[in-house]
């Protein structure tokens, strides 16, 4: 790893031809981002942050300028080999959950490893979904499925499938934007306590409260970093996190 850098983007531009029009969604963006933080992506619709994060999420390549993803230079790569990529090193938190309706939340953690290059036998399969399972509050919900689950429990599910392939990175994209504001502190109480044991967590939000519960916030305006600053954490060691326990009756869809 050099200098500790999970993420480096060096002078990231984006541009979207629609006929004779351009569009420059991301004009020249350098970032930085290291093991271990939790970093907040912010910004008004059209600013570029999502465009931003389908880029580090290798779902999109620059136009110009490099990505070195853990020390390997992505910008070029051709679609399986990102597909590889995505599946090594990134986990994704999705707003809307993005889960198998007709499958168990164990089932729908167990998918990216199905996909994996490790080739784990059935029991392997269940033995680590359930312990990531268990992790973020839902021990005893490992055979429900999403319609038997809140919206908060729904996006656990999702953050677990983002962890069982122990990613080098998780990319959450507006990750409470379904869930009723207690809930919505709690899923953010699961990601600080997550961050504390070392996992890089990006994430996007237009909204400052969320942002808050990060450690670090880069906010764009017209493609561009417009801001980036170190916040002070509402709970600073792991000690102080709450212990996650399952979520009873919370987590109603807006």
């Amino acid at each position: 790893m050099n200098n500790g850098k999970v993420v480096d983007l060096i002078d990231v531009h984006k541009t979207y031809r629609t006929g004779e029009m351009e569009v420059h969604a991301v004009r020249g963006v350098s970032l930085q981002i290291h093991r271990g933080e939790f970093v907040a992506l912010m910004g008004a619709s059209g600013s570029g942050k999502s465009t931003l994060m389908n880029i580090l999420g290798c779902l999109d390549r620059p136009t110009a300028g490099r990505y070195v993803l853990d020390d390997s230079d992505v910008s070029r790569l051709d679609r399986d080999q990102l597909a590889d990529i995505r599946n090594r090193k990134i986990g994704f938190v999705f707003q809307s959950f993005n889960l198998l309706p007709r499958t168990s939340a164990r089932e729908n953690v167990e998918l990216p490893l199905l996909y994996g290059a490790s080739r784990l036998t059935y029991a392997q399969l269940r033995e680590k979904a359930d312990g990531v399972l268990a992790s973020v509050g839902l021990k005893g919900r490992e055979d429900h499925h999403p319609s038997q689950l809140s919206g908060g429990q729904q996006q656990r599910v999702a953050i677990a499938r983002a962890l069982v392939n122990d990613p080098e990175v998780v990319l959450a994209d507006e990750p409470t934007g379904n869930l009723d504001s207690r809930t919505s502190v709690e899923i953010m109480e699961i990601f600080q306590r997550l961050n504390a044991r070392g996992i890089t967590i990006v994430m996007v939000t237009h909204e400052a409260d969320i942002a808050a519960y990060a450690r670090r916030n880069v906010l764009m305006r017209d493609g561009l970093v417009q801001n980036d600053f170190a916040v002070e954490r509402r709970l600073d060691a792991a000690t102080e996190l709450p212990k996650i326990a399952p979520i009873d009756d919370g987590g109603v869809m807006e």
